[in-house]
């Protein structure tokens, strides 16, 4: 057992190295892992849990802090423990982690990006483009704003419960694979979070857990983000490794929708991001278009910013700065700041596609 356990603790090294390298083997990573083997892991996870009422991943990680912290209780408490217990417990536990982690999910990050994937131009933004874009956003927000509400001094307030809301948003993912058939996502495996409430104070609207296949969802946001946060993760359900692209594939599902409610929630989404990028480069320019804003899109994003205004804490910081390094390990150069870049992907594709 302990020449098991050094092995183990070897092999993580060996493991590291190899996930490096994957990034290198883009297409590789895409042919046989992304579009082969992860689907077939994807289906048999959704088939298995998605049944299942409440999140099995959520009590997973439950269990695990726990068992952690049991460990550490009785490192410090118990000499006996201490002397059987030594560093290659710890790196055989962690290899094994480390492995599943990749193996279930994680080399989606090494695969072929958006760009490559769907034949779009990778190119620097222009002021121009930026401009030109949360025009256009805005406009198709407005539009939704108004097929939905009385006059535009309304907030969009949907109709639905969020179980509704559940049951609702794959239809996107429906109309979205007859215009590119790798986005085929079924079974459903769509989950409330359990830890809804400490997801809201670190500052996240859901996840994906990789050693489940269940998209999570924060059930406390304001019904209005719940439709595309719900999409959001179920494009990291689908194998998009990357935080721009699955807010990309999310808003295209969301864009395509039947349903003016998720549109909406979607353009919401893009319209904030697209303002924020226009913001960075021509300031004076954002904030004309925030004047000719429509009051009730203005009131729907107050009552996002209330919301997480409510939650704000110091170790919200933390948790972002971690997840923030986590990101650049996992090939996202920008971090916590690459969920905006999904303004350069939508610009491509409406160039290349139309919207």
């Amino acid at each position: 057992m302990k020449d098991l356990k050094k092995w183990l603790t070897y092999g993580l090294l060996l493991q590291i190295v190899l996930v490096w390298l994957s990034s290198y083997f883009p297409k590789w990573i895409e042919k046989y892992y992304s579009q082969g083997i992860y689907i077939g892991l994807s289906k048999v996870f959704r088939f298995t849990y998605g049944w299942i009422p409440f999140s099995v991943g959520d009590v997973l990680y439950g269990v695990s802090i726990l068992l952690i912290f049991r460990y550490i209780y009785l490192f410090i408490s118990n000499k006996d423990f201490r002397k059987k217990s030594n560093l290659y417990s710890v790196g055989a536990t962690l290899s094994i982690a480390y492995f599943l982690f990749y193996f279930l999910w994680g080399l989606n990050y090494s695969r072929e990006n958006a760009y490559a994937k769907m034949g779009l131009k990778e190119e620097e933004l222009t002021e121009s483009q930026l401009e030109d874009f949360s025009k256009f956003i805005l406009d198709e927000t407005t539009k939704t704003l108004n097929q939905i509400v009385v006059n535009d001094t309304l907030p969009v307030v949907l109709p639905y419960t969020k179980n509704e809301i559940f049951k609702i948003v794959p239809e996107g993912y429906k109309n979205l694979q007859s215009i590119f058939p790798q986005y085929d996502y079924k079974p459903m495996s769509l989950k409330k979070s359990l830890i809804s409430l400490p997801l809201t104070y670190m500052g996240f609207s859901g996840y994906l857990n990789p050693f489940t296949g269940e998209a999570q969802v924060d059930h406390l946001v304001p019904k209005v983000s719940l439709p595309m946060i719900c999409l959001h993760e179920m494009a990291h359900q689908m194998g998009i490794g990357f935080e721009s692209e699955a807010n990309f594939i999310g808003f295209l599902a969301a864009y395509f929708h039947d349903d003016p409610y998720v549109k909406y929630s979607g353009l919401l989404m893009a319209y904030r991001y697209a303002l924020y990028d226009l913001s960075k480069t021509n300031s004076d320019k954002a904030r004309e278009l925030f004047i000719k804003t429509p009051k009730g899109i203005i009131k729907n994003i107050e009552e996002q910013e209330l919301f997480w205004s409510k939650y704000k804490n110091p170790s919200e910081a933390y948790f972002k700065a971690f997840y923030d390094g986590y990101l650049k390990i996992n090939n996202q150069k920008d971090g916590m700041k690459s969920y905006s870049n999904m303004t350069k992907l939508l610009i491509a594709y409406k160039d290349s596609y139309g919207l």
